[in-house]
């Protein structure tokens, strides 16, 4: 990018100083960076795609750790995380090297006109904003401008090397950290005396095996260390691992499958029986299943399935014999057959929503958690239920057709009990088929126990007080709820039918809020809008056009009566829409992919892609007829 080419310059908004939440570190403004580039990461702890960005993130911070501060401003989608509290916990539970300042009232975010989460703003060394890159992908973009700018600003002399913000971080020591979701495994498969229940320690990147007590340590998977390394339980690595699932004996060359989260494939774990002696052997991670690879070609709607998958759950679904996975970071449900190894997608398109129909058509918003009614326990074999956590939504899936049962879009939650229709979650992970046939929801950010009963349409709490439960496991009748943000695994007593029935909290059913996630809405004039979404490929780069289009759009809205006109896929970045008067959100996917211009027959190439919920106010004449989104520029 010569300088002629470039825009006139904007003086980047300063950040708040010590009277915001500053965590991790001191106050860090812009004055006192003034001759490094500073590199704002808008992100909350809800959205897998932010997490994907903070590894992303590390890579660039060494690189450029002379030059770079990265302050993340953490803009709160769900009540829950504007705690200070809760955002100190996030940034333990994914060790975020960077100080954040908490923006709960989304000051920063207006001030830098962000739309989405995640949203990466770029700051030189003279106080200017430079660039800014919504959606995952995009930090390799932005080192190539550093690296471009860098050069020019040190020519001038407005470069200053150093050393960033000091970041504290404070851990003490426990057998689980962040623990997400367990599985019991049966002495028989172990060679134990009796059952045991297995933690995917998600802090501690491994798995461990706890006696039914949930205290009691029997044996742990893993060194600790985030990696991905297959081999002997001591050796082997994973990086923040969440869901788990026992299969069936003799179906593959493992027993366990675990989603791996942050290193996107799915792992087997081996359990050997005891030996002559009668001591149960060690456990083994003996395969990893790359994922993106194996959809590597699949296509949705909105164009290849992105290689960030996020795995979340993993459920054995006896129905059509096959391992379901909750994919949340490209939100769909995947079917995977550890026999031949061979991945389909099972429901969603790779947009964010909340659309029931035909499983192909549907919308997913980071389907988190997975449950179908084991052997013996009524309800519908052939029903799989799942929370999508971003639409706080419990679904399900049967027949070939997505269900919702309790949810009412992206950005509607709270906590309410009663008839489905009007009952409310918030940000829930984790969901468990009870004795009965009912549902137990692990309301994650309400810190509750929720319960559906399919039989009336009634949500009511089974428990509260929890520290961010995610997942939960019958044992012994109990139901051991796997506490995760206070490192432990609870016990609640076996309910009977009849208190099931009457599931209640301090005697009364909770009545609290519908809440909506607090967001300035666009206001937009009614009738015809402009729609433009903004990308510029990174210096020294170029849109990859080999294999067709190198852009992809998206457009739908909630109500779907608000767009009159312009829904649908196309390859243009821009587009014309028609608005009928009325509030909604506007749905928007866009990718771009690019590629390094130094030629060459297999040029590195990038996918960009990010997935908006613009809140709007249309109404008849308003002035705002052009809408402008920036994925890079």
């Amino acid at each position: 990018m010569t300088a002629a080419a470039r825009p006139p310059r904007v003086r980047a908004p300063e950040l708040p100083g010590a009277g915001a939440d500053w965590l991790g570190g001191t106050p860090t403004t812009l004055a006192s960076q003034r001759g490094r580039f500073v590199l704002l990461d808008f992100w909350t702890s809800c959205c897998a795609n932010c997490l994907h960005v903070l590894d992303e993130l590390r890579p660039l911070e060494a690189r450029f750790g002379d030059i770079l501060t990265v302050v993340g401003v953490h803009s709160a989608k769900f009540a829950h995380e504007r705690d200070p509290r809760t955002v100190r916990a996030a940034m333990e539970r994914y060790e975020v090297e960077h100080v954040v300042v908490n923006d709960p009232e989304l000051h920063l975010w207006q001030q830098y006109a962000v739309k989405a989460w995640p949203t990466l703003a770029l700051i030189d060394p003279q106080g200017y904003l430079v660039a800014q890159a919504a959606g995952e992908g995009q930090v390799s973009a932005l080192a190539a401008t550093i690296e471009l700018l860098a050069a020019e600003h040190e020519a001038a002399g407005t470069l200053r090397r150093g050393v960033a913000p000091a970041v504290t971080a404070s851990a003490a020591p426990s057998a689980l950290r962040f623990p997400a979701k367990a599985i019991v495994l049966p002495a028989a498969r172990t060679g134990r005396e009796r059952d045991s229940v297995l933690v995917a320690d998600a802090g501690h990147h491994s798995l461990l095996e706890l006696a039914t007590d949930g205290e009691t340590v029997l044996a742990r998977i893993g060194t600790g260390t985030r990696g991905r390394v297959d081999g002997p339980a001591e050796m082997a690595r994973f990086a923040e691992p969440n869901g788990l699932t026992l299969l069936p004996p003799g179906l593959a060359r493992y027993d366990v499958l675990v989603a791996d989260t942050a290193n996107h494939v799915l792992r087997g774990v081996r359990l050997e029986a005891a030996d002559a002696t009668g001591t149960p052997a060690a456990a083994e991670v003996v395969a990893t299943i790359d994922l993106a690879a194996a959809l590597a070609g699949t296509r949705t709607v909105t164009g290849p399935i992105p290689p960030m998958l996020s795995p979340w759950d993993v459920s054995w679904w006896p129905a059509i014999e096959r391992v379901v996975i909750a994919a949340a970071g490209v939100h769909l449900l995947l079917a995977f057959d550890p026999r031949t190894g061979s991945t389909e997608v099972l429901a969603g398109t790779t947009v964010e929503g909340l659309r029931d129909g035909p499983a192909a058509d549907g919308w997913l918003a980071q389907p988190s958690g997975l449950a179908v009614a084991p052997a013996g326990v009524a309800g519908a074999a052939d029903r799989l239920w799942f929370v999508d956590s971003e639409t706080s939504a419990l679904r399900y899936l049967q027949d070939g057709e997505l269900h919702t049962a309790v949810g009412a879009g992206l950005f509607e939650f709270g906590h309410v009990d009663g008839p489905a229709a009007q009952a409310r979650l918030q940000h829930p992970l984790g969901v468990t088929v009870l004795a009965d046939g009912s549902v137990a929801v692990l309301d994650t950010y309400n810190g509750a126990v929720r319960r559906y009963d399919p039989a009336t349409g009634q949500v009511s709490t089974l428990a509260g007080g929890l520290a961010e439960p995610s997942g939960a496991v019958l044992a012994g009748g109990d139901l051991v709820v796997v506490e995760s943000a206070a490192h432990r695994l609870v016990r609640l007593p076996a309910l009977t039918a009849a208190q099931l029935r009457g599931a209640q909290v301090d005697g009364a059913q909770v009545d609290g809020k519908a809440l909506r996630t607090a967001r300035p809405p666009t206001p937009v004039a009614a009738g015809p809008v402009r729609l433009r979404v903004v990308f510029r490929p990174a210096p020294g780069r170029k849109l990859d056009e080999r294999y067709g289009p190198s852009t992809r759009l998206s457009v739908s809205a909630s109500p779907p009566s608000l767009l009159l006109d312009g829904a649908g896929d196309s390859a243009e970045l821009a587009r014309d829409l028609v608005l009928a008067e009325g509030d909604g959100v506007l749905h928007l996917t866009a990718q771009a992919a690019s590629c390094d211009d130094a030629g060459g027959e297999h040029p590195a190439c990038y996918l960009a892609r990010q997935d908006w919920g613009v809140p709007v106010q249309v109404r008849a004449g308003g002035d705002t007829t052009e809408l402008e989104l920036v994925l890079l520029g």
